[in-house]
């Protein structure tokens, strides 16, 4: 089935609401490849990504109903994602590698020039933090949720959410000096 380029998720929400199968199609064929992009963030690889994906699409659909137009569709969907995908990291029972607060304080802040990173290096880099570092860091730096919000969905205080952001953003900027040390070397040497 080909989308319509006049096929757009707000567009096919009524069709959706009334549970026409065509529209469900298109609506998934239309948000799926940027909503699988959201999943692969909070997932450990591909298939789990796609499993949340498919998760959180049957949500969307049982849930139309609820959408109440505040924002936009596509927004209340991405929303979806993230929680279907924070209910499956709390289901697989992974364990949050929670640092204590003192200790955040400790790690050393230094910058570094986002600018010379491109954005899928930083993805990959991302992705390569474990599982509560990546989920906290998801949340708050891309999703924008507060640190107090990511305690209430993940059962953690929110000194603890600061202390793992603290953390993956020190892990990240260890990564990216590295990433930079050995493009220098190869670009000199």
């Amino acid at each position: 089935m080909k989308l319509n380029p006049k096929s757009t998720p707000d567009a096919l929400l009524e069709g959706c609401k009334k549970g026409e199968r065509k529209s469900q199609e298109l609506l998934y064929n239309l948000l799926s490849p940027k909503m699988m992009g959201v999943c692969m963030r909070y997932a450990k690889d591909r298939e789990e990504a796609e499993d949340i994906l498919q998760n959180a699409f049957v949500k969307v659909f049982q849930k139309l109903t609820e959408f109440r137009n505040d924002g936009s569709f596509e927004g209340w969907i991405r929303r979806i994602m993230v929680n279907t995908a924070i209910e499956s990291y709390r289901k697989n029972q992974r364990m949050l590698n929670v640092i204590d607060i003192d200790e955040a304080h400790d790690l050393q802040q230094t910058l570094f020039d986002m600018n010379v990173l491109e954005t899928r290096d930083l993805f990959k880099l991302i992705e390569q933090l474990s599982g509560g570092y990546r989920l906290v860091f998801n949340m708050y730096v891309i999703e924008g949720y507060s640190h107090k919000e990511i305690g209430e969905q993940l059962g953690i205080t929110e000194g603890a959410s600061k202390c793992q952001l603290s953390r993956a953003k020190a892990i990240l900027r260890e990564k990216i000096k590295k990433m930079e040390s050995i493009n220098y070397a190869s670009y000199t040497g």
